[in-house]
C-alpha cells in the first residue's frame, strides 16, 4: 500500500491525471515531453508512459501512431474504494460524505479495452491497472431555464491512496484474469458467475480476449457462444 504525499488529492485541474503522473514519476523522468505531435504524460528513457482516467477510445489513433516507433505503456486507474462528496454549484458541501457501496474490481478494464481490444497484441504496448482509494466531488447543476437537466454530476476526481498496481504485458497475461474454475468451453454467464461480475462485463471481457486471439469461440449452447483458450 503506497501512502501519498500530503498535497496529492487537492489540485485544481483534472486533479486525478495529476496526482497519478506525480505519484508514478521517478527521478529522471520527463514530464509533457512532445513526441511524433503528441504530448506525452512521462517518457522514462524509451518507454513513453500514457496515463488515462477516461475512454481509450479517444485515445486509440494517438496509440495506433505511437506504437509503430516507440514503446508505450498505457495506465489506467480502478477505484476499488471511492468516497462521494455532495456540493452545492459554488462549490459549498451540500451534503455529508460517504462511502459507495461499489467495489471496483480489474476486470473493469475491459470496458474500456472494448474499443482497441487488438492493440495489446502489439508488442510495444504495454497496459498497467491502478487500484485506487478515490473521492468524487459531485455537484449539483443547472439553471431555472434548464430545470430538467438539474442533476448531480460528478465535477471532479482525487487520489487518496494507490492500493494496488498491476502489469500487463501481452494478452497472454491478460488471460490469466480467467478462472481455473471455468468449465471448457464456457460461456460469458459461466465467467460472470465464476468472477462475481456483471453478464455485461462478462461479455465485455470475452470479446476483447476473443480478439486479442487468447480465446476462441468454439460452439453454441442455445443462443449463448461458447469459448475455449487457445
Amino acid at each position: 500500500m503506497t501512502q501519498l504525499h500530503p498535497h496529492i488529492g487537492t489540485l485544481n485541474e483534472k486533479s486525478l491525471h495529476a496526482a497519478l503522473k506525480e505519484w508514478y514519476a521517478r527521478p529522471g523522468d520527463r514530464l509533457e515531453v512532445s513526441i511524433d505531435g503528441y504530448v506525452i504524460d512521462i517518457v522514462r528513457g524509451d518507454l513513453l508512459i500514457e496515463i488515462q482516467t477516461r475512454s481509450f477510445g479517444a485515445m486509440k489513433r494517438k496509440l495506433e501512431k505511437l506504437t509503430r516507433h516507440h514503446r508505450v505503456r498505457l495506465v489506467y486507474p480502478i477505484a476499488r474504494e471511492k468516497w462521494i462528496v455532495k456540493q452545492d454549484s459554488k462549490g459549498n458541501e451540500a451534503g455529508s460524505r460517504r462511502k459507495s457501496p461499489k467495489r471496483g474490481s480489474v476486470e473493469q478494464i475491459f470496458d474500456e479495452l472494448v474499443s482497441i481490444p487488438k492493440l495489446l497484441a502489439e508488442e510495444s504496448l504495454s497496459l498497467e491497472i491502478l487500484l485506487i482509494q478515490e473521492e468524487e466531488v459531485r455537484r449539483f447543476g443547472g439553471g431555472r431555464r434548464k430545470w430538467w437537466r438539474r442533476k448531480w454530476r460528478t465535477h471532479e476526481r482525487l487520489l487518496l491512496q494507490v492500493l494496488e498496481s498491476r502489469r500487463f504485458n501481452t494478452p497472454a497475461d491478460l488471460a490469466q484474469l480467467l478462472p481455473a474454475s471455468l468449465p471448457d468451453p464456457f460461456s460469458t454467464a459461466d465467467l460472470a458467475e465464476a468472477l462475481g461480475i456483471p453478464r455485461a462485463v462478462a461479455q465485455r471481457m470475452a470479446y476483447c480476449l476473443r480478439e486479442m486471439g487468447t480465446i476462441a469461440a468454439v460452439d453454441k449452447r442455445g443462443n449463448a457462444i461458447l469459448y475455449s483458450q487457445s
